[in-house]
């Protein structure tokens, strides 16, 4: 009897988890269906992962708030360690795939989700997980800075296709 009520535990357990971090259902959205501000932080975001790729640390020291945090899976830190890790190389982001993007508006505050497959060189090593990745945008004299960037490691398949 015991070992059946431990079996229908695991089974909750286990179909609970597997829903648990599943991307939102919404694609990429096109200009069409945002509103200025919305693009706008989309496409801030698609160039900040093109400067991350590009090692570009000048456009992305001018973005990133000097009290910005990041959250990786080996850490956390502020902009200076972030900006450093990328100068060195010790974190190269060499191709983040996007599936979906939802930004949501708070005032001056804009959230954005990005369902994405990073590509990325860490410590000399190629290595592509799936993410959900949360970004937090504040607006201060019309300008966006980030937040935040956190990486959050999904349960899904890697989908890019890295031949290419």
């Amino acid at each position: 009897m015991k070992a059946k009520i431990l079996e229908l535990f695991l089974l909750i357990i286990s179909v609970q988890s597997s829903y648990a971090q599943q991307p939102p259902t919404e694609t990429i959205k096109t200009a069409a269906n945002n509103t200025s501000e919305q693009q706008e932080i989309i496409n801030l975001s698609k160039q900040k992962w093109d400067w991350m790729a590009d090692k570009n640390a000048d456009s992305l020291n001018m973005l990133f708030d000097d009290k910005s945090m990041f959250v990786h899976m080996g850490g956390s830190w502020g902009k200076a360690q972030e900006l450093a890790t990328i100068k060195s190389g010790g974190i190269w982001y060499k191709k983040a795939e996007i599936y979906s993007v939802a930004v949501n508006m708070f005032g001056n505050t804009a959230i954005l989700l990005n369902d994405i497959d990073l590509e990325a060189v860490v410590g000399g090593n190629t290595v592509t997980n799936p993410f959900m990745v949360t970004e937090v945008y504040i607006k201060e004299n019309g300008k966006w800075k980030m937040g935040s960037l956190t990486f959050s490691h999904l349960l899904r398949p890697v989908k890019m296709n890295n031949n290419q």
